[in-house]
């Protein structure tokens, strides 16, 4: 597994100001959090792990493949900025399990059976209800 408090020494923050709704502490206070990590100078994963997170992530991810997280939830910073770790390293994670494959099964005898009976009286059913006009 990777390292996480060398990932975390690799992250950027920039902060901002929050928008919405707040009044005058809104105005004065860069709560907002902007975490930046560059994946491809990344020293905590091998190039395996790297083009598997390229290839996950990349809706999150820009051209020059820095991966960017903004959080705005809290009225702290410092709060934001733990809450941006918290997410960021959960992102990471799910993205390096690998995802389980799926295994074929296939539909048991019995549950064709039963489902082609209930066919065959439905549509008796439907034949029954015609008006034969003689």
């Amino acid at each position: 597994m990777i390292n996480k408090e060398l990932l975390i020494k690799e992250l950027t923050f920039k902060f901002t100001r929050s928008g919405g709704a707040g009044g005058q502490h809104v105005n004065k206070v860069s709560s907002k959090v902007l975490l930046q990590w560059p994946v491809l100078e990344s020293m905590c994963l091998n190039e395996d792990q790297k083009t598997l997170i390229t290839d996950v992530l990349s809706n999150r991810i820009n051209k020059e493949a820095i991966f960017q997280l903004e959080c705005d939830t809290d009225r702290s910073q410092l709060k934001n900025k733990e809450i941006a770790i918290e997410r960021f390293l959960h992102i990471v994670n799910t993205a390096l399990t690998p995802m389980k494959s799926r295994k074929k099964t296939k539909i048991p005898y019995r549950k064709v059976i039963d489902r082609l009976d209930r066919k065959a009286k439905q549509a008796e059913k439907k034949n029954n209800r015609r008006w034969s006009g003689d």
